[in-house]
């Protein structure tokens, strides 16, 4: 007898978690996106997560109005990696697990380009490339931001 409810038990469980890690904590909400729903702390992990990935972008930014362009490289190689893979990896699991799929993936490849950048910029690549590259990664913030919206609760 113990051994089936074990069986159900452990079907439900799986089937729960499976459907946390690709729903996440989500409502539909009035404009369209979707509302991911995090406690006070998990909201300000994530806001300020956001605003470090806005000062990288500046810090390429910045690099690549340096006359001194090989000083201004080492800045905008410096700011990229430092939103890189590495800031990913404090990311809470219950926290992660919250997070609709599809924000998990713009996520990561958002840390995985700029870590690419980085790389292309110390390997001498072009100051176009480097806006180039900086815009598609801005232009899976914007999807991100037209997509969700973080809420306390």
């Amino acid at each position: 007898m113990l051994c089936p409810v074990a069986l159900v038990l452990w079907i439900v469980t799986a089937g729960l978690l499976g459907w946390f890690f690709f729903q996440g904590a989500t409502t539909p909400s009035a404009d369209g996106r979707t509302v991911v729903h995090l406690a006070p702390t998990e909201r300000d992990f994530i806001l300020t997560e956001m605003r470090q990935l806005l000062q990288a972008v500046h810090g390429v930014v910045t690099g690549l109005s340096d006359p001194d362009q090989s000083q201004g490289h080492a800045q905008a190689a410096a700011a990229a990696r430092l939103a890189g893979m590495k800031m990913a990896v404090d990311d809470n699991p219950s926290l992660m697990l919250k997070l609709p799929l599809p924000l998990k993936q713009l996520g990561m490849s958002v840390h995985r380009d700029f870590d690419e950048l980085a790389d292309a910029i110390t390997g001498g690549t072009t100051s176009q490339d480097i806006l180039q590259r900086l815009s598609t990664i801005t232009t899976r913030c914007l999807a991100c931001h037209e997509m969700y919206q973080i809420k306390e609760g």
